[in-house]
């Protein structure tokens, strides 16, 4: 009887790890399915930090954006003014000229890419 009790007790407890599991692999799966309007106004990838910037510019038909910001570290880049490519052109509606941001960038297809943005107070 102390076997099977401790077997089931195993048993319970490593389908409790599963289901666990489970369940934030679906609810992660679940957030990254949404677009990016139904998201956060910061998508701070994984691993990626919130750079600071400005927007000086904002180009909705070339889908770009002009930011004066402060060190990107995930670049490996220093403070500079810049045009980016935004990866998804509703990006561009959260921001206007002048507004201090906290943005995410990334090296995409060769190109420097802001991939989430939210103006700052």
């Amino acid at each position: 009887m102390k076997h099977s009790i401790a077997s089931l007790f195993t048993t319970l407890v490593l389908a409790s790890i599963a289901a666990t599991s489970a369940i934030g692999a679906t609810d992660h799966a679940g957030h990254a399915g949404q677009g990016d309007a139904a998201r956060p106004l910061a998508i701070a990838q994984a691993g990626t930090a919130m750079a600071d910037g400005e927007v000086r510019k904002i180009d909705k038909g070339q889908g770009k954006i002009t930011l004066k910001h402060g060190e990107i570290k995930n670049l490996d880049m220093p403070p500079m003014t810049m045009v980016f490519k935004v990866k998804d052109a509703a990006l561009l509606e959260r921001v206007q000229q002048g507004d201090r941001v906290g943005f995410t960038a990334e090296k995409i297809g060769g190109e420097y890419t802001v991939t989430g943005i939210e103006a700052r107070k």
